[in-house]
């Protein structure tokens, strides 16, 4: 029997790595596209030989010619960090328009299953605790962050439209904040930052008085949920999050105390239409996917650890 071709959209990123190196063990042939503005080769060196991998670098916000068959697209380009695409507003909303359109049409093309990740940030700073799908959110679609929130908000729109106008089996998951290696050093979301910064013995940057909450899910966990997703005859929108809630000033603790950092804590001010709380109801999850986090919070952080210590130590050689 032929074996599925699954294309990675964003493949080099954090998740998307991950997600390839995951599908490439399950026995799949893997085809990786990554514009690297995010992504990074050496996320996906270790595959680069296997003869069931595939890298292109390519913009999916450019028009493409593919000629070969695709059984499942997973759509994880999109750059996620509040820094990197506050650095690059307008190829973000365009990665969520018009390159998300440019992959419907691939999928229409091939019939094949489209998976788009959402995000969390479609409900922006939210008037409900914890967040169901059913929530419309509270997002300010002029602000800082409204490149990102809006466009993945259209993107949900746009696959919405396709699904109706070309029975096209087009699913929706929204992923809350994931972590674990691979996630650059310089990133700029908390744990890479906290784990950085303690590290290296740097003051340990917590904004405003660190009592918003967020709740942190380890990769591993995510991209089974991602695949569960894909095999599924459900379409979402579904949160993909670990429900255990933290305020960042606990994290920021825990990290210091598991590094055995001499680290302190400093605040900054906080950021512009940065959410007070955000947590998954994860209900849906449970009961149409069979899916929920294994992973704690305190071992997540310990698988991590060694592979931010690493790229500190090779950053020092580097200096």
């Amino acid at each position: 029997m032929r074996k599925k071709i699954i294309l990675v959209a964003g493949g080099a990123g954090f998740i998307g790595s991950h997600l390839c190196r995951r599908l490439v063990g399950d026995g799949y042939k893997v085809i990786c596209w990554d514009n690297l503005y995010s992504g990074r080769l050496e996320n996906i060196a270790d595959l680069r030989g296997n003869s069931n991998f595939s890298f292109v670098k390519t913009d999916i916000t450019k028009k493409f010619s593919f000629k070969n068959k695709v059984d499942e697209i997973y759509n994880l380009a999109c750059i996620a960090s509040p820094g990197g695409y506050q650095r690059r507003p307008l190829e973000t909303l365009l990665a969520s328009s018009v390159g998300v359109k440019n992959l419907l049409d691939l999928a229409v093309q091939c019939k094949a299953k489209f998976l788009q990740t959402s995000t969390s940030e479609v409900y922006g700073d939210p008037l409900v605790h914890p967040q169901k799908e059913s929530y419309w959110g509270n997002v300010n679609p002029v602000g800082e962050r409204s490149c990102y929130d809006e466009g993945k908000r259209f993107a949900e729109s746009l696959i919405y439209t396709y699904r109706n106008l070309y029975k096209l089996e087009a699913k929706i998951v929204r992923i809350f904040n994931t972590y674990g290696p691979k996630m650059h050093p310089s990133d700029g979301r908390a744990i890479s930052t906290f784990l950085s910064q303690a590290l290296t013995g740097k003051p340990v940057t917590v904004f405003g008085d660190g009592l918003q909450t967020r709740s942190f899910c380890y990769v591993s966990d995510m991209v089974s949920g991602l695949i569960l997703m894909m095999k599924s005859r459900e379409f979402g929108p579904i949160n993909l999050g670990n429900p255990g809630e933290f305020t960042i000033l606990k994290l920021a603790g825990l990290i210091v105390k598991l590094v055995r950092s001499s680290s302190q804590i400093a605040h900054l001010d906080l950021p512009a239409d940065d959410p007070v709380k955000r947590k998954p109801d994860i209900t849906l999850a449970k009961k149409l996917l069979g899916w929920q986090p294994k992973i704690s919070l305190e071992e997540g952080l310990k698988l991590s650890l060694p592979y931010y210590q690493s790229q500190i130590k090779s950053r020092s050689k580097v200096s």
